[in-house]
């Protein structure tokens, strides 16, 4: 399941309002080429038969069945500036190089 930060749900929300004819946040992942995905966000009338479909304080957020597997584990964020920004938790470690000192 598909993390959302209280940033990006009120972000959200605030899209909702300004678009009330589209309350659904639909989410989908594809694949740009082999080395590069591309994470959209629309703003719908309906869900598709196929989404998995979470409430998330009075928001609806549905993912793409195609892309749900993929966006396990996922969390999306809001900040200014910036933007929506989709992190997987494995990949948000800080990396540090382990120095020996010779000295």
């Amino acid at each position: 399941m598909m993390k959302v930060t209280r940033s990006a749900v009120e972000h959200l929300k605030a899209l909702v309002l300004a678009h009330p004819e589209d309350p659904i946040v639909r989410v989908q992942v594809r694949d740009l080429d082999e080395h590069r995905l591309t994470f959209n966000l629309t703003l719908e009338a309906t869900v598709q038969p196929d989404d998995a479909v979470q409430a998330l304080d009075g928001l609806t957020v549905a993912v793409a069945a195609s892309s749900a597997a993929r966006l396990d584990g996922i969390t999306m964020d809001y900040q200014e500036p910036g933007g929506f920004k989709f992190h997987h938790a494995e990949h948000q470690e800080d990396f540090r190089l382990d120095l020996i000192n010779l000295n």
